[in-house]
């Protein structure tokens, strides 16, 4: 019978914990919205190329969102088993709190085991594989940008047109006007071009043949214009709209660097706390979804839409506990490893306390 309960409250786990995942995953993909919408509609992107960048962009998602829908998940569904009184009953039969949360356990131990894979190697592997996507993105919308007889905008501030002229000494007359540095703006005019691709500086470009350079210096009576038998322009990784962030430096480099600052480098603090996060965070999801039990059947008459609340509510007052801890590192008032773990400590506390309050009552 006892594993038959422990199916039951299982089962009653996961319809809210995939209907709040899929929610928040649709809140944190709103930000990200208009960015993939204009790569689907003005740069001329691909949708399968767009879905791409989508599937990239959704380890760093879940890793946000999988603790949050593990606690939603224990409030509903042990506030509607303690609604309907269900939880009477089992408790009734001779099962104790603590035996009732046993699915839960093992529900936020998997719930655990999967933020902590796409924490390790899930957001490592999609940075690299979205830092080649982007290369990919930036020298198709380059090669975009060429289509004969249209004004295009292959990056911000940079506006290319390619001649449909089919007479002249020149295959092809390329027009670009060059913003990308306000205090440097150029017009360049060449008769011929090639594509360039070198991966190994995350750049693109064109080997511009037998053009001119025109720009205006800071004083207005002034004109320069620069003939070139070749000229390559680049295009860096950093101007796709895609760019990969850059990579984090090792802990011991951290250690090293605080030495030599003698742990004064608030930004070298900050950083080595994130590196205490990668196991601290997904650490919070496993408390979250015990600390949910006794939530639940506190708040048992506010629902689905309660249950939602509450828990968006309570992940709001770990990450305002977490730019505290953060506070406390940058200040000095407290080590890195202390201010990464000091919201799970302290949520951890009050998960033990209101079991012991729950299983009295």
């Amino acid at each position: 019978m006892r594993k038959i309960l422990d199916r039951y409250i299982f089962t009653e786990l996961l319809a809210p914990f995939f209907v709040s995942l899929g929610a928040l995953c649709f809140v944190m993909l709103t930000k990200e919205l208009l960015r993939l919408v204009e790569l689907l509609v003005s740069k001329g992107v691909g949708l399968a190329a767009v879905m791409k960048v989508f599937l990239h962009l959704l380890p760093s998602f879940l890793v946000l969102t999988l603790p949050i829908a593990g606690i939603i998940a224990s409030i509903t569904a042990f506030g509607r088993l303690s609604f309907d009184k269900e939880l009477v009953a089992m408790r009734a039969s001779g099962l104790s709190l603590l035996r009732l949360s046993r699915p839960v356990l093992l529900f936020s131990c998997l719930v655990f085991g999967l933020t902590l894979a796409l924490s390790h190697w899930g957001q490592p592997w999609t940075s690299v594989s979205l830092k080649k996507l982007a290369m990919s993105l930036l020298r198709d919308k380059l090669t975009l940008a060429l289509d004969k007889g249209v004004f295009n905008e292959p990056v911000p501030h940079m506006v290319i047109y390619v001649s449909d002229s089919q007479t002249g000494p020149f295959r092809r007359g390329i027009f670009i006007a060059d913003d990308r540095n306000p205090a440097d703006s150029r017009v360049i005019v060449a008769g011929d071009y090639q594509l360039l691709n070198d991966p190994g500086n995350s750049q693109v470009g064109l080997r511009l043949l037998d053009g001119t350079i025109h720009d205006r210096p800071n004083d207005l009576e002034q004109y320069h214009q620069v003939a070139f038998t070749t000229y390559d322009l680049k295009l860096s990784l950093d101007q796709s709209v895609y760019a990969a962030v850059d990579e984090r430096p090792s802990r011991e480099a951290l250690l090293a660097q605080l030495e030599r600052t003698q742990w004064r480098d608030a930004s070298a603090l900050r950083r080595l706390m994130e590196s205490y996060k990668d196991l601290a965070f997904p650490t919070a999801a496993l408390i979250f979804g015990i600390l949910g039990v006794p939530i639940g059947i506190v708040s048992k008459r506010s629902g689905r839409i309660g249950g939602f609340a509450v828990g968006v509510g309570i992940v709001i007052a770990y990450y305002v506990l977490n730019v505290l801890g953060e506070f406390f590192v940058t200040t000095l008032l407290i080590p890195p490893f202390a201010g990464a773990w000091l919201p799970n400590a302290l949520f951890f506390a009050v998960t033990v306390a209101l079991f012991i309050r729950m299983n009295r009552q």
